[in-house]
């Protein structure tokens, strides 16, 4: 059973950091195709995708890092996951452009790092 939790967290842990990671990709390649080429802004700016995309982030790093820090006994994780899931949710009203990106790519790489430490606290 103890095994079965590990291997459940440990998805949910690495799931967070590919979402994460696809989450930048797309900050970046919008900011590319819409400044620069001034194509996609219609979907790839779509208020939707980014109430979507926290709405995954939270539920995952929620379980990933919460039975992480219940398992493992260290807060770090959660604290860091939660200042990102934090920069996150600022970035929704702070509106399109430069300071959305810096908020979501920063609050991004928060949940990330707060996944591969909750990995690393689990060993």
């Amino acid at each position: 059973m103890r095994n079965a939790i590990a291997s459940f967290r440990h998805r949910f842990d690495r799931l967070g950091i590919v979402l994460s990671g696809l989450c930048a990709v797309h900050c970046m390649l919008t900011a590319l195709l819409v400044g620069v080429l001034g194509i996609g802004g219609g979907v790839l700016l779509s208020p939707e995708i980014h109430h979507v995309g926290l709405a995954l982030a939270v539920m995952i790093a929620g379980i990933g890092l919460g039975f992480g820090a219940y398992r493992h006994g260290q807060r770090l994780p959660l604290a860091i996951g939660a200042a990102g899931l934090a920069l996150m949710t600022t970035a929704l009203f702070v509106g399109h452009g430069l300071e959305e990106g810096l908020f979501t790519v920063s609050g991004v790489v928060l949940v990330a790092f707060a996944h591969i430490r909750n990995l690393h606290a689990g060993h």
